[in-house]
């Protein structure tokens, strides 16, 4: 199987990306929990062409290292890379965050391609179980 592409992705920080606990504001930078949001997509959209009628991604893993702050109205540049991989395995994709040369973040994500019908019994049966 060729491997997938390489992908990009901007996102501009807002106040809304803020470290926020019990409506504290604990910092004024784009905190890790919405970095880890960004790395989510990142990993997505080497996903997305992969998939066939009927599968949908699920995602098995984030790691992310938080390196340095990304102020409001700082534009992140997210890149990326897939790593080799056979179908019906994980995808594992190794992302970089950047603002200008400041790297703020480096890590990896994890998805699975699945029958959408079988995400649905995986569903199904966590439910039953609470």
């Amino acid at each position: 199987m060729n491997l997938p592409e390489n992908k990009k992705h901007r996102y501009l920080v807002t106040a809304s990306d803020f470290a926020i606990f019990n409506g504290t504001i604990i910092h004024m930078v784009c905190s890790t929990y919405a970095l880890t949001r960004e790395f989510e997509w990142a990993g997505r959209l080497v996903l997305l062409p992969l998939l066939q009628d009927g599968e949908e991604g699920i995602g098995t893993c984030v790691h992310l290292e938080h390196l340095a702050p990304a102020f409001e109205g700082e534009e992140v540049l997210f890149t990326a890379t897939p790593r080799p991989w056979q179908t019906g395995e994980e995808l594992l994709v190794d992302i970089e965050a950047f603002v200008g040369n400041r790297k703020i973040a480096t890590g990896y994500t994890g998805q699975r391609i699945l029958p959408k019908a079988t995400i649905q019994k995986v569903f199904e049966k966590a439910k039953s179980i609470s």
